[in-house]
């Protein structure tokens, strides 16, 4: 395993970190233990979750993981997250957190989710780094952190504002051209920098062969994905999602057999990505809550066959329509304009003229 400084915390993290977004048995707490356990026994020390991810039902997971893990003297950092501004609403859900997990702090503490500027200026209007500051000195926890869905210059402004340990963004072989300003700001502040979706919400290797230049002395396409984060210097630790067991053995060996890119091969690897996938849909799901009840992220998920059409693909979407058989392009047509989906979209996408051209199909 190889381990990196967490800004300037005084802390090393491992490079490859736990997410637990992703358990395909959550509340079967021995199973889950399990994966952390056996991440942790191949030197993952990061553990990053959240109250949001299956309804606390992860933190309740991570407790049981985290009690094995004590057990064994296994080293490990904790990362949770909170949607909340005022202090008496974060305080609440810290308490709950820790509880869930069994922990009396937890290490990296995130203001959960910056979509825009303007969201967060109404934030700490509320005083939410007020809020941070008092838990911090009060020892619940142990670094001030963000998550951000901003992109370009924006993210680079959040960061350069200097109020933050460390800073946990979207990144990955598809998405890069949208993100690289925060590195500018991540070595501007010495900041951590933990990257998110490095599988792109699995679109990388649900497309293998479009994601083929990845891949160096026939690796598999994930361990490709991975070795395109790890050779960034500047990323601190890149999450995983893990599923299962099995998810968790393939990152360990992935990165058991990691051989790091020069510059040169880097760049050319961005050269071949970028711009060829711009757009795509990563499927994070905060845009569905449409008041008209479209199904938006199916049909998102429709929008990205035609983006990773094949040459020769006649009706990509169409396709991907037929065989979903409880989603009819007419939904499509119920959408009102409202713009409630794009504000909530962390990628920006034009989600009110896919959802147009969907329903002409």
């Amino acid at each position: 395993m190889i381990y990196r400084e967490y800004g300037q915390t005084g802390k090393k993290v491992s490079l490859l970190g736990f997410g637990g977004m992703r358990f395909a048995k959550v509340d079967d707490h021995e199973e889950c233990a399990k994966m952390m356990v056996t991440a942790a026994e191949g030197g993952v020390t990061y553990f990053d979750t959240a109250p949001g991810y299956f309804e606390t039902r992860s933190e309740k997971a991570y407790g049981a993981g985290f009690k094995e893990l004590k057990k064994r003297n296994l080293p490990f950092y904790s990362a949770s997250k909170t949607f909340a501004s005022t202090e008496a609403e974060i305080r609440k859900e810290v308490e709950g957190s820790l509880k869930r997990m069994g922990l009396s702090q937890i290490d990296f503490y995130h203001i959960w989710c910056i979509t825009s500027l303007g969201g967060w200026e109404g934030r700490k209007k509320d005083g939410v780094l007020t809020a941070f500051r008092k838990l911090k000195e009060e020892g619940l926890i142990g670094h001030i952190c963000v998550s951000s869905h901003l992109v370009k210059d924006e993210i680079k402004e959040l960061l350069m504002e200097g109020v933050f340990e460390g800073v946990l963004f979207g990144y990955s072989a598809y998405d890069f051209p949208t993100r690289e300003a925060a590195f500018d700001a991540v070595r501007a502040k010495k900041l951590g920098a933990v990257v998110m979706n490095p599988l792109g919400g699995g679109l990388i290797p649900d497309h293998p062969e479009r994601f083929g230049f990845l891949c160096k002395n026939g690796e598999s396409v994930v361990s490709g994905a991975l070795r395109f984060l790890w050779d960034h210097s500047d990323i601190t630790t890149s999450l995983v999602g893990f599923a299962t067991l099995a998810h968790v053995k393939e990152a360990l060996a992935a990165m058991d057999s990691y051989q790091p890119r020069n510059q040169g091969e880097l760049d050319a690897i961005k050269a071949l990505s970028q711009g060829s996938l711009d757009g795509i849909c990563t499927g994070c799901g905060y845009c569905d809550k449409c008041p008209q009840g479209v199904p938006i992220p199916k049909f998102m998920d429709t929008y990205n066959q035609k983006i990773l059409a094949k040459a020769g693909d006649k009706d990509p979407m169409g396709d991907r329509l037929r065989d979903m058989w409880d989603l009819s392009s007419s939904l499509a047509a119920t959408c009102n304009q409202c713009g409630l989906c794009e504000e909530a979209c962390t990628q920006h996408i034009p989600i009110i003229e896919r959802l147009k051209e969907i329903a002409a199909l």
